[in-house]
């Protein structure tokens, strides 16, 4: 796959509609890389940007592409080699929380198979979901996984992810019994992975994947205090020891 690695600085936003009406909108930058191929760089720009297996899927894979071929083999995919791109945020300073982490999955001659969407939640937990997206880079999967401690594991996901071109345009809407409840976009645009590019983003957002992780857990006890009731969680199983 040509183009990357490239740097999306974005804008996450989150807007929250039932029980109560509740936005959210936090700077940050995610890169888009190929798994097969992380990026090489400086010695002394390492601590700024680690892709690590132990990251994602079980964790115990000694290559993300290793972990993601694996997860697709649980459901009967197999990209022959084809090539991936990978949407995700990077350990900073020994950090790192990736929300959502994207793999767009292609066949050896490029064509689009299907892409992953890997969801992690503040409590160490991750689940991925395998999903077939229309020609509008749309597809819509039941919900599994417990992510926020005010929705319970019911209703769907209707997610537009089209692979990142010059723009980074994401939507994630849940679904729940004929409303919306929550839905969550990224918007950015594309940068040269440069060293400058690099040292700007740090610069404007040191410990990036830090401040991502507190400002969930800030916006949380906002919640809390406005009286939303949390609902109970089930410690989540590692998909592979799913039978």
């Amino acid at each position: 796959m040509t183009g990357t690695p490239a740097l999306y600085p974005c804008t996450v936003a989150h807007i929250r509609t039932v029980p109560t009406r509740y936005a959210l909108r936090h700077r940050t930058y995610m890169w888009l890389t190929d798994p097969d191929r992380p990026p090489e760089l400086p010695y002394l720009l390492r601590p700024l940007a680690r892709f690590d297996p132990r990251d994602h899927f079980d964790g115990d894979q000694p290559s993300i592409r290793a972990g993601l071929d694996r997860f697709l083999a649980s459901h009967e995919v197999d990209l022959r080699g084809g090539p991936v791109v990978m949407l995700a945020h990077a350990r900073v300073l020994g950090h790192v929380f990736n929300p959502l982490t994207l793999y767009w999955c292609h066949d050896p001659d490029g064509t689009a198979r299907c892409v992953v969407a890997e969801v992690h939640n503040t409590y160490g937990e991750r689940h991925a979901y395998l999903l077939r997206p229309d020609d509008s880079g749309t597809a819509r999967t039941r919900k599994e996984f417990y992510v926020s401690p005010f929705f319970p594991v019911d209703g769907a996901y209707r997610m537009r992810l089209p692979r990142p071109g010059s723009r980074l345009d994401l939507t994630v809407r849940l679904e729940r019994e004929g409303v919306r409840p929550f839905t969550a976009t990224v918007r950015g645009t594309r940068r040269a992975a440069t060293t400058g590019a690099l040292l700007r983003q740090a610069l404007r957002h040191p410990w990036s994947t830090v401040a991502v992780s507190a400002a969930i857990r800030v916006h949380g006890i906002r919640l809390y205090l406005r009286g939303l009731p949390v609902q109970p969680r089930t410690p989540h199983r590692a998909q592979e020891n799913v039978k």
